[in-house]
């Protein structure tokens, strides 16, 4: 078989497996904030991205029969807030979480309106520019919003999915680790996250707030070499957390780059999610309750 129809088949099995998922809107009607957005979601399925996203959905993928060990987690794909990496951010961490017993929740969060069909190079265009700092400084509330909204309901529903609402975590990529990590301050009971593992996040210094006395564990991710200079921001996030004596835990690569996600490049980063694992292992979200 040559290589674009090999392509072409796993972008099809991939589309055909996430069409057996449960999506569910986020919002009962238009999303709070964004009442006038008309755009419609599209997906640009070479380069596996979703983009336009004007109604938050959660995609669900539940551990097979017997599997489930009453944990969950919402995962926040990145993309600059321009995009999401849908499958590398997204479904197959679900995929790869949902093995472990773990019930998952994409969250398709709202993003940037792109003018074309192209967002990738929309982006590429505009990254460092004014433009692009002015139409995330509006969208980042929006999104974030949707990130607290995301596991407010898993929690609301807990019964529904079969987990336990004291067990709900949150995990983001990127521009989905700004929602993850900001999801860590001034929340309520709703939407407090149990753990949270923001991966390769843009936080800066400036984003970072008052740290709760009952703030969850987290674990974060990134790479020494990340291109968008993103390093310090885990690091300054994992100082806030041993500092106030909360627990955290750090893997900072020396190579691996920016937005790795699930891809393979024959480097330690391949194996992060296992050691995400792990973590949760040690915390107790891989161990069912008696």
């Amino acid at each position: 078989m040559k290589p674009y129809a090999i392509t072409t088949a796993l972008l099809l099995m991939a589309a055909f497996v996430t069409a057996q998922q449960k999506v569910i809107p986020l919002y009962n009607g238009p999303a709070p904030g964004s009442e006038n957005w008309t755009w419609s979601e599209a997906t640009m399925t070479d380069k596996a991205v979703v983009y336009n996203v004007s109604k938050p959905t959660l995609t669900v993928f539940a551990p097979e029969a017997g599997k489930a060990n009453g944990s969950a987690i919402v995962i926040c794909p990145g993309g600059g807030f321009q995009f999401l990496a849908i499958n590398k951010e997204g479904y197959d961490v679900a995929k790869w979480l949902a093995k472990k017993g773990v019930t998952c929740f994409v969250l398709k969060y709202r993003l940037v309106h792109s003018n074309t069909t192209d967002p990738i190079s929309e982006f590429n265009g505009k990254v460092g520019k004014k433009e692009f700092q002015e139409e995330n400084v509006a969208t980042i509330p929006l999104s974030v919003a949707d990130g607290r909204a995301a596991i407010a309901y898993v929690r609301a529903h807990a019964s529904e999915f079969k987990v336990d609402a004291d067990r709900i975590g949150i995990m983001g990529f990127s521009a989905g680790g700004t929602v993850t990590s900001s999801t860590l301050f001034e929340y309520t009971p709703e939407n407090r996250p149990n753990f949270a593992a923001p991966i390769y996040p843009f936080f800066p210094k400036t984003m970072i707030g008052t740290v709760a006395t009952d703030a969850p564990p987290i674990f974060i991710v990134a790479a020494t070499d990340d291109g968008f200079s993103l390093a310090p921001h885990s690091v300054e996030l994992y100082s806030q957390w041993i500092s106030t004596k909360h627990d955290a835990e750090l893997h900072m690569y020396a190579r691996g780059g920016h937005g790795f996600g699930m891809d393979s490049q024959h480097l330690p980063t391949d194996t992060w999610i296992e050691r995400f694992a792990e973590w949760m292992d040690v915390q107790g979200f891989l161990k069912k309750k008696l």
